[in-house]
């Protein structure tokens, strides 16, 4: 978003002061981005209210697209609307506060939520001293809430638009989840510039082993160690919704458990931080559902799949220079690591 931070704050006071009908004042705007793989930018601000029904103080963040945006991503309206059904639904996810679908008032549509204590950063949950204590609960606590998350069907979701747009699946298939991510990852392999052999492999050992979905259920897509809060207290939310979906619940289970998401602690392979039997027995008795290992080791291997087409891709648009920056550089160079990790579990499945 091409704005400074002064003026992106007189614009956010004009635009709160009328949406809020009340004089409204930011005395603190920070920008929460990333470097240049980032497709969001996330803004931390605190709004004052002075009049009206709003009045008050409000701790919030603001999220918004910055031109990019990655494979099945989605939109700002969509991804607000995901997190209220999520919210709705009890998980501990930061509350929706406003929805702004007009790109004249900061270049782009955008949403703003409450905001909440803690740290996402992943070395951090899976190392930092000061979590010793909360870090032998995390797997109960997430998977209290994973579970939550299942509970939101498509029937829950008011919004027809909304809803198809959640739906990647052909209906009255038990194999078109799987059948239907496989055919996603077809398109976007085409769309690489340079060969890569296996993910051919990868991608044709899914084709043939997909497995059927018991129930279609809310999908979180990115639900893994880096998009959740912690503090020494424990679980404070869970964050960053863009690629929720309706799907097979074993895929976020699976994306947990991906050996890139331990920073560094590989033998504890629910996400840095427990062992996944741990955490699949605490899903159990959350959620009243049989956890399928089979289904999380295919889920896991499409998971390194859509991890390394999506790595090929953040290389493209730097070397293509539509988006240049170091960091998709580093990225792209890891697509290798998670098609050796994706033929591994196949190997280990028989």
């Amino acid at each position: 978003m091409a704005i400074s931070i002064l003026e992106l704050k007189t614009k956010l006071e004009s635009y709160f002061g009328e949406k809020l009908r009340g004089k409204s004042e930011i005395p603190d705007l920070q920008s929460l981005s990333g470097g240049g793989g980032a497709c969001q930018d996330n803004y931390l601000l605190d709004l004052n209210v002075e009049s009206g029904d709003f009045s008050g103080v409000h701790k919030l963040v603001l999220r918004t697209d910055k031109g990019g945006s990655l494979f099945s991503s989605l939109s700002k309206s969509e991804e607000f609307g995901v997190c209220q059904m999520a919210h709705n639904a009890g998980v501990k996810t930061p509350k929706p506060f406003l929805l702004e679908t007009n790109t004249s008032v900061i270049g782009n549509p955008f949403y703003t939520m409450e905001r909440i204590s803690g740290k996402a950063n992943g070395r951090f949950i899976v190392k930092d001293p000061s979590l010793g204590r909360i870090r032998k609960n995390l797997a109960d606590e997430l998977a209290s809430n994973l579970s939550k998350i299942h509970t939101v069907s498509p029937d829950a979701c008011k919004d027809p638009a909304l809803n198809n747009r959640l739906n990647r699946h052909k209906a009255g298939d038990p194999r078109g989840v799987a059948n239907s991510a496989v055919a996603d990852m077809r398109s976007e392999i085409e769309n690489l510039k340079e060969p890569h052999p296996a993910i051919e492999l990868v991608a044709n050992w899914l084709e043939k082993e997909a497995p059927e979905t018991d129930r279609i259920v809310l999908v979180h897509g990115d639900f893994r160690t880096g998009n959740f809060m912690v503090s020494p207290n424990g679980l404070e939310g869970i964050i960053d919704w863009e690629f929720a979906h309706w799907g097979d619940r074993h895929e976020d289970i699976s994306w947990l458990c991906m050996r890139d998401w331990r920073f560094g602690k590989l033998n504890k392979e629910a996400g840095g931080f427990a062992d996944r039997f741990e955490f699949y027995e605490a899903y159990e008795k959350h959620s009243g559902i049989k956890v399928d290992a089979a289904k999380v080791t295919y889920w896991e291997v499409m998971g390194n799949l859509r991890w390394a087409i999506g790595s090929a891709g953040q290389a493209e648009r730097h070397i293509s220079g539509k988006d240049k920056g170091i960091e998709l550089a580093a990225i792209g160079r890891r697509t290798s690591e998670m098609e050796m990790e994706a033929m591994r579990l196949i190997e280990n499945a028989g």
